[in-house]
């Protein structure tokens, strides 16, 4: 006897639909699995076996012949365990015959008992899923509420095996489980941190606001103890709040990782990844024999800060550059091309030199001038010329940190003023292709960034003076656009102009080194 049931897999962050065929012979017990399965899908033939025996039915003393179709892509994980049984049991008529499953899709590991187990990816299969026309999806009880999320498909939480087989049947109805979407709305802003919290640091907090109102990438420069982890960890709770499409793509990235944390149905604030500088440009952008995201993708729709940014080896800094550029990743392997999205912002943390205290005030510099270049260009032009914001933050004064009269704004109270500004930039943009003014390219500098005389007067002084590329003039242009959003002014202004060249640290001969020294 033939059967057909349906259960899905995971090819980067997106699933697709795979027909379990179980074929039927009494003749001498054999169990046969093709379809290119790797060892952890050729193993299910002991798990289906001591599963289905340990949850009350008899296993059929037939020989079996088992398809994974498509059968010329790999397939891999446990995922199909739940699938390959029902099909053995429709072989054997345990789950009756005349049970239509053709728009039901099955996903889950078995445990020895017959309980289902968690596995990654649910959220992508359950979207393929409904995507292919399905109307159910069955998938292990840890993972149901993350499947529930989709909508348009009827999520089914399992728990094991006769549950399964006795609601298929007829005698043990399940009913399908929902997601509170209005939870979401709810959750969306909700952070333990604040920005109220970092004490100072006017021009840094005013240059935060400026980076995510136009999604400009930055660079904190200073000393130790000024407050740069603090301002980069707070700035998620300044940014829109994720939009429900946003938490679909982000949750799927972290599901396929294996990153979403326990009881997480779907991501509700921005991610923020803050990766050690030892780690290695795979782990960065991903990649692997089977490629998985990497922390660029586990950012998506968030920020990614790393700190101590020149202690990051070259190779993985400069690996940032085309996913910065192109807001994806594209792994290619023998088994096929991989593309997982990266729309990030980037916020980068450094000292001003090797010791930490070039230009501190009170406490010396041990590092010699040449020194202090060196540690500077240990990050790439190129990499460079992809942070449009680079600010320093001075030490704190006593009187600044003790003072606990003058409470800073709340993340409340920015994200009102960045989500108004970028409204304002929408409506001036709507209908082409541009994303925020950071994806401003040289024709839309040229469309969106009008300034009047006086400004442009400055731009040209301070390209002269700063030694500007093309790519720093451009970097000018568009953070003035932003700071120009943030007044509602569609014409540029000198004094947004100004601003945005203050935004230039590094631009400005290495902050004149011998001068200071």
């Amino acid at each position: 006897m033939l059967s057909s049931v349906y259960s899905a897999g995971i090819f980067g962050i997106d699933g697709y639909i795979v027909t379990v065929e179980a074929d039927g012979q009494p003749r001498l017990p054999n169990f046969d699995l093709v379809g290119l399965p790797d060892m952890a899908v050729k193993e299910a033939k002991e798990r289906v076996r001591t599963a289905c025996i340990n949850s009350g039915y008899r296993f059929p003393e037939m020989s079996f012949m088992l398809n994974l179709a498509p059968a010329d892509r790999k397939k891999e994980g446990s995922a199909y365990d739940v699938a390959i049984l029902l099909g053995i049991m429709k072989c054997a008529g345990i789950v009756r015959s005349d049970i239509d499953v053709s728009d039901k899709c099955f996903v889950g590991e078995l445990s020895l008992s017959g309980a289902l187990r968690s596995v990654r990816g649910v959220l992508s299969m359950c979207v393929a899923a409904r995507d292919a026309g399905f109307k159910e999806f069955y998938a292990p009880a840890g993972n149901a509420n993350e499947a529930a999320a989709v909508e348009g498909i009827a999520v089914y939480a399992v728990e094991s095996m006769r549950q399964i087989v006795g609601h298929l049947n007829g005698t043990e109805p399940m009913s399908p489980v929902s997601y509170d979407r209005e939870n979401f709305n709810i959750n969306n802003s909700d952070y333990e941190i604040d920005f109220s919290d970092v004490k100072g640091q006017w021009q840094a907090k005013r240059a935060m606001e400026v980076a995510a109102t136009g999604g400009h990438n930055i660079l904190l420069i200073g000393p130790p103890g000024t407050g740069k982890s603090m301002l980069a960890k707070r700035l998620p709770t300044i940014l829109p709040p994720l939009t429900f499409s946003e938490a679909i793509e982000t949750t799927k990235v972290h599901s396929v990782s294996g990153s979403l944390p326990d009881g997480v149905s779907l991501l509700s604030v921005r991610p923020f990844r803050a990766p050690h500088h030892t780690m290695s440009a795979v782990s960065l952008v991903g990649g692997g024999v089977n490629p998985m995201p990497g922390e660029v993708s586990l950012a998506d729709n968030g920020v990614l800060f790393l700190d101590e940014l020149p202690e990051f080896p070259k190779q993985v800094t400069d690996a940032l550059r085309q996913p910065l550029e192109d807001r994806r990743v594209t792994i290619t392997r023998a088994a096929g091309r991989v593309t997982f999205p990266c729309n990030f912002m980037l916020v980068g943390a450094m000292n001003p030199c090797r010791c930490g205290y070039f230009g501190h005030p009170t406490r010396k510099c041990t590092c010699k001038p040449i020194d202090v270049k060196r540690y500077i260009s240990r990050i790439s032009g190129p990499m460079l010329d992809r942070i449009d914001i680079q600010i320093e933050l001075p030490s704190l004064t006593y009187s600044e940190l003790a003072d606990n009269s003058q409470a800073g704004e709340t993340s409340a109270e920015v994200r009102a003023r960045v989500i108004e500004a970028r409204e304002f930039a929408q409506k001036r943009m709507q209908g082409d292709r541009y994303l925020n003014n950071a994806s401003l390219d040289s024709a839309g500098i040229r469309k969106y960034c009008k300034a009047d005389e006086e400004a442009m007067q400055l731009l040209h002084m301070a390209y002269d003076s700063m030694g500007l590329s093309a790519r720093g003039y451009d970097r000018i242009m568009r953070v003035a656009r932003t700071i120009a959003d943030l007044e509602k002014s569609e014409i540029i202004g000198i004094e947004h102009i100004a601003e945005a060249v203050q935004f230039r640290s590094l631009d400005r001969k290495y902050w004149g080194i011998e001068d200071k020294w």
